[in-house]
């Protein structure tokens, strides 16, 4: 028998022990991978080269105010910008008031909307007969996957912040490098409807000519406004998303202290279960240095028996969140938050040897202690 099959055959001899090991070890680095996902797509994965260059301008105080449309005109002279178009959220309902039918919803400027969002991909006859209709609509490809939808189907959204219900012809279906759950339709149909929409922005998106002019347009952006009675913040469509994140508090802080406890807890539960294990089988440690195995072999033995045991737990945990995460990003109501979130391969490497190091860290004490005894010792032991 070779020390890999001794070693593999001694981790799961208490097979009940080992299981629950593994279970409680799965369940915590399930968490564990699921935090480090949030904080990867969050802070680490910056987005498609071509959002790089996009920003954001918004009216200072708060999102729930508007901006004056007229602002588009001086923001094309800025230097560096290529492209200015307005956003204005419609909140309406589709369907129901159920999750599972709540999608982004965006009035626009259908002929310069993909002048700004150039990784937005729509085929040019679709993009051609949305510019034509002004009752008409773009809908993310997902989106229009998960409710069946295709071009020339209607969709009815009944006003909430705006007094007035839309009835829009799908006229085109575009795809975007991470899932929106958007539809983007002619602002221009809501403002002949409700008076006083007119004239009004929710947010101008901005291209630049380039990621390092990014910076330098959002200061002039905002330098330009300054003393008016709107006044604006413009940044990065990143730090845009960032701050519905940082409306929440101090995420960075909270995602830190779960991963620490997580990591804490499994190490208790690691250490406690091979702290058992080792003690209950000094005899063998007596027998085994009777057959000429040293301290160090020993030693190495019960080490990586805690971390074969660890290592199976982390993969099986990471691997069910790798799915848990792609189930997430279809859920009702939710979805939004995991879009474009997955587990990384470098993710999981990194799960993987959290576990397999506290495996490591658990082990080494009681694995220490036992490889010293002395076979006299050992054989004498009784527990």
């Amino acid at each position: 028998m070779t020390l890999t099959r001794f070693v593999t055959k001694s981790a799961f001899r208490n097979k009940r022990r080992s299981i629950l090991t593994v279970l409680s070890i799965s369940f915590s680095l399930i968490l564990l991978t699921l935090m480090m996902t949030i904080w990867r797509g969050f802070y680490i994965d910056k987005g498609s080269a071509e959002s790089a260059q996009r920003l954001v301008m918004r009216h200072r105080v708060s999102l729930t105010n508007f901006i004056p449309g007229y602002y588009r005109e001086k923001i094309r002279t800025i230097p560096g910008v290529v492209a200015v178009v307005p956003n204005s959220w419609f909140g309406g309902i589709y369907k129901d008031a159920k999750p599972e039918n709540f999608f982004a919803q965006f009035g626009t400027d259908p002929d310069e909307f993909f002048k700004v969002f150039t990784d937005f991909k729509i085929p040019d006859d679709q993009l051609a007969a949305w510019q034509r209709d002004q009752a008409g609509v773009v809908v993310d490809s997902k989106l229009a996957e998960k409710f069946g939808w295709k071009v020339g189907d209607r969709i009815n959204l009944k006003g909430t912040i705006y007094p007035t219900n839309l009835e829009l012809t799908i006229r085109g279906i575009f795809t975007a490098p991470q899932p929106t759950q958007s539809v983007y339709f002619n602002f221009k149909y809501v403002e002949e409807a409700v008076a006083w929409a007119k004239g009004q922005a929710g947010t101008f998106g901005i291209l630049a000519d380039s990621a390092e002019n990014v910076p330098k347009v959002a200061a002039a952006a905002d330098a330009m406004f300054h003393n008016s009675p709107q006044p604006t913040k413009t940044e990065s469509e990143k730090a845009f998303q960032l701050s519905f994140v940082a409306s929440l508090g101090n995420v960075k802080a909270f995602i830190l202290s779960i991963c620490l406890a997580v990591v804490f807890a499994t190490l208790l539960v690691s250490a406690n279960t091979m702290a058992m294990s080792i003690r209950e089988r000094t005899r063998e440690v007596a027998v085994l240095k009777t057959l000429g195995f040293t301290r160090g072999k020993i030693l190495g033995l019960y080490v990586g028996e805690a971390m074969t045991v660890a290592v199976i737990g982390g993969i099986c945990g990471s691997l069910f969140a790798f799915a848990m995460v792609a189930i997430l990003a279809k859920a009702p109501g939710i979805g939004l938050f995991f879009g474009g979130m997955q587990v990384t391969p470098g993710t999981l490497a990194v799960a993987i040897l959290v576990s397999a190091l506290v495996g490591f860290l658990s082990a080494i004490v009681p694995s220490y202690h036992a490889a010293k005894i002395g076979i006299v010792e050992g054989l004498r032991y009784i527990g």
